[in-house]
């Protein structure tokens, strides 16, 4: 299945688990995947900014999404993370995931583009080399520097048809949402990041879901069920039981240290491991999120 402008509810941005020795851990990735479909997952993103992409070599990310896309078995569409320094490296990647079944591929802009001109032929050159193949422009100021404004993005989907859909991270980004359902001409799916922070809103105005990470996806995907299903309190106040955790793990630099502590403590990876340079959580962290992991537990069952 090909990703396209119909693209909704909940794209997980997978971790990527590793083995103490810095190997990757194939059989926590098997788990992870299982976790993630049975949590109500419409799709996955792997090798994602979270998923660690740059810190693997060419073949471990191919075998790393085979083998997801093995367990997934077309299940869900998988989106694959293909930005690289070089549009070489982005069409081997791109061509190698499709050729194994992928969905689309995902590319974030290059930090050195400064003009809106810039943006959009960036975008042009790249679909030079991964042809018809759909993909997801992510918008993520914050991390890659580059402010992509309405209008530049409007012009990148008006002149990309396999341009299908839009992760939406940027903070603050409600007012963005809300301009480009006014402003394109061609519908396209937004699915919004930020760890799921801003989801109760970002729905309202107008979001088809989310593609971010969470050590709880299914906080994300009750929020979508809800809305859909026009509840979006019951998703509201669920949404709030998750939250203090949820802006726990958006700390700069802990984030994701503290999701997969979650993850290894709920038994989907069996160990925390990042691939160095990574930060991890000192004793004292590791307390805070235990703390509020029990604290969540308590909340939910207040809330049945």
């Amino acid at each position: 299945m090909l990703l396209d402008e119909s693209a909704s509810g909940v794209y997980v941005i997978a971790v990527t688990p590793f083995l103490p020795d810095g190997a990757v851990d194939m059989a926590s990735t098997d788990r992870m995947v299982d976790f993630y479909l049975e949590a109500g997952a419409t799709g996955l993103t792997v090798l994602g900014i979270m998923g660690e992409a740059p810190k693997l070599t060419g073949e471990e990310s191919a075998a790393f999404v085979r083998r997801i896309l093995a367990r997934v078995a077309g299940r869900v569409p998988v989106i694959v993370g293909a930005s690289a320094p070089g549009f070489a490296q982005m069409e081997g990647l791109t061509k190698s995931v499709m050729d194994d079944g992928a969905a689309g591929v995902m590319i974030a802009p290059p930090g050195h583009l400064r003009t809106d001109d810039q943006i959009v032929g960036y975008y042009a050159q790249a679909v030079e080399f991964i042809g018809d193949t759909p993909f997801v422009v992510q918008d993520f100021p914050l991390v890659t520097g580059v402010q992509m404004s309405v209008p530049v993005i409007t012009r990148i989907v008006q002149d990309l048809p396999t341009c299908v859909c839009l992760k939406h991270e940027d903070w603050p980004g409600l007012e963005k949402i809300s301009a480009l359902r006014k402003g394109l001409d061609r519908r396209v799916s937004i699915l919004c990041g930020n760890g799921g922070v801003f989801l109760p809103e970002e729905m309202a105005r107008g979001a088809d879901g989310a593609m971010t990470g969470f050590a709880y996806p299914e906080m994300m995907v009750s929020v979508v069920k809800n809305h859909r299903d026009g509840t979006p309190e019951r998703g509201r106040d669920l949404f709030d039981a998750y939250l203090p955790l949820a802006r726990f793990e958006q700390q700069p630099g802990l984030g994701l240290a503290i999701r997969k502590h979650v993850l290894a403590k709920r038994g989907v990876i069996a160990h925390t491991t990042q691939r160095r340079p990574g930060a991890g959580l000192s004793p004292a962290g590791v307390a805070e999120v235990d703390l509020l992991m029990g604290r969540l537990t308590q909340r939910l069952a207040e809330l049945g």
